[in-house]
């Protein structure tokens, strides 16, 4: 239903809390009748315009840093997954089979490599590890059964291998929906914006259209201000 005027009572928002903006079906009655000024209401429709559009800009940057920082989780939990099932064939306990993506499934199929027979003792895991942007190293890891993540600010702790897919899975979860609801705001923000730049437009015109009425009003002969005055001229010149 479309607002009739500024609202008083409890604004309409979004999950997130981001408030709807109003549509004006009603210009006259909105701006307060024929006779009232519009420019405090252009300033309150620029003004408004311009948040969502600050709003759209900071959701736009989170939006991106979501879509790196999931696959970098992904990365991580397959990882950590992966030396989870060589902690597993190293101790001889039993290996639950489940859905693996694409690049868990390799991973995998490197562990079946480095398995062979089951009662022969599992390889040392070798990888390459990163000094520089473009300098590694060879290095061998020493497999405890724990695994240290980086939490940020330069901290890093030691997780038992579930302890930190648990943790993994849950940060991955959250960053998903995080991500959908980012996009869903942003969808909700451009129309919002559309609405205002059409609360602009309906009354933008409304008063051009206010004042050319009031130009014609009291014009007895049809004619516009102009066009009577010379008229007027043309009659004193008739005069001479």
């Amino acid at each position: 239903m479309a607002s009739a005027g500024p609202s008083k009572g409890q604004m309409e928002t979004n999950p997130r809390g981001i408030p709807k903006a109003p549509f004006v079906a009603d210009v006259d009655e909105y701006v307060g009748g024929k006779d009232a000024e519009i420019q405090s209401t252009m300033k309150k429709f620029e003004e408004t315009t311009a948040k969502y559009r600050y709003m759209e800009v900071s959701l736009q940057q989170r939006r991106k840093a979501l879509l790196t920082k999931i696959p970098d989780i992904e990365q991580t939990l397959q990882v950590v997954k992966f030396l989870q099932v060589r902690r597993k064939k190293s101790v001889g306990e039993e290996i639950e089979e489940e859905k693996l993506s694409d690049d868990e499934d390799d991973l995998d199929d490197l562990a079946d490599e480095d398995e062979g027979d089951k009662k022969k003792e599992v390889e040392p895991l070798k990888t390459l590890f990163e000094l520089n942007d473009t300098l590694y190293a060879e290095a061998q890891v020493d497999e405890t059964g724990e695994v240290g993540l980086w939490l940020g600010a330069n901290i890093m702790l030691m997780y038992p291998l579930q302890e930190a897919i648990d943790l993994l899975s849950n940060k991955l979860q959250t960053a998903k929906k995080s991500h959908e609801e980012t996009v869903e705001d942003l969808e909700f923000l451009r129309e919002q914006i559309t609405v205002m730049e059409v609360n602009f437009a309906r009354v933008h015109n409304w008063d051009v259209k206010r004042r050319r009425e009031k130009g014609l009003i009291g014009q007895q002969s049809g004619l516009l201000p102009s066009q009577r005055g010379q008229g007027k001229d043309d009659s004193d010149d008739e005069r001479d």
